[in-house]
């Protein structure tokens, strides 16, 4: 998205980085909401940050929805906006282990595009294709998806990190899949750290994550403003 990525800007300097992307008209996220700290409380971040919203909401439709995952002591703030808290996302690290991996996995890319697209809006909600068919090309990474039925039923993507390795995203129909795909990337970065973003309202995905020796090191609070997207929670682990 060309036009997602944004700053404000003061005699040539940057001093606040932002994120506006839409997909199409119907859903928009904002992320990397900085401000340099030596101008931290002058109200240059407020008017920034209303700014960062309204230009999105131009882009969608007015009943459209916008998320965003916020630090959690800024959670007052993005609620005066507009936001309101769902739940919580939570940064888990671990080590990568050396596993066996099921042979009934399969490179995700060695599937007709369309299915891997279908899924993935399942379970993000909207449709993300020129985004998806580079996130799933991973450099360095691996892309997983395995078939029960001849129909998809479970997808993950790991790919290296400054540090590490990240999984994500990590969907799949029930706890045994997305079992069998975690160990596959996991063992992708044996020894290496590896980080998964788990959302906290799945429970099997903080079981996830605590049967790997996963700790938490970080955390955001997701937000919608507007209608927050009915999402199938129990089957996004990552």
């Amino acid at each position: 998205d060309p036009s997602g990525f944004v700053c404000a800007e003061r005699e040539g300097e940057v001093i606040a980085t932002g994120s506006i992307v839409n997909y199409g008209n119907a859903f928009g996220f904002m992320g990397f909401f900085i401000v340099r700290p030596n101008l931290r409380g002058q109200g240059i971040g407020r008017d920034y940050w209303y700014w960062l919203r309204d230009t999105l909401r131009k882009r969608l439709t007015p009943d459209a929805a916008i998320g965003m995952d916020g630090v959690f002591n800024m959670q007052p703030f993005y609620a005066k906006s507009g936001f309101k808290f769902t739940h919580r996302n939570l940064r888990m690290e671990g080590i990568g282990q050396a596993r066996a991996v099921d042979a009934s996995l399969t490179d995700l890319n060695e599937l007709p595009f369309e299915t891997i697209s279908a899924y993935d809006q399942q379970h993000f909600g909207f449709e993300r294709t020129v985004f998806l068919k580079s996130w799933s090309q991973p450099k360095g990474g691996l892309a997983l998806g395995i078939l029960k039925n001849s129909a998809l039923s479970g997808m993950g993507i790991i790919r290296p990190c400054l540090n590490g390795f990240k999984v994500g995203p990590l969907f799949a129909d029930d706890p045994d899949t997305a079992e069998q795909i975690f160990r596959a990337l996991s063992n992708h970065a044996a020894g290496q750290p590896l980080f998964l973003d788990i959302p906290e309202n799945n429970p099997t995905a903080v079981a996830l994550a605590e049967r790997h020796g996963l700790k938490e090191v970080f955390g955001c609070a997701r937000m919608y403003h507007g209608p927050a997207p009915a999402l199938p929670w129990n089957q996004i682990y990552g």
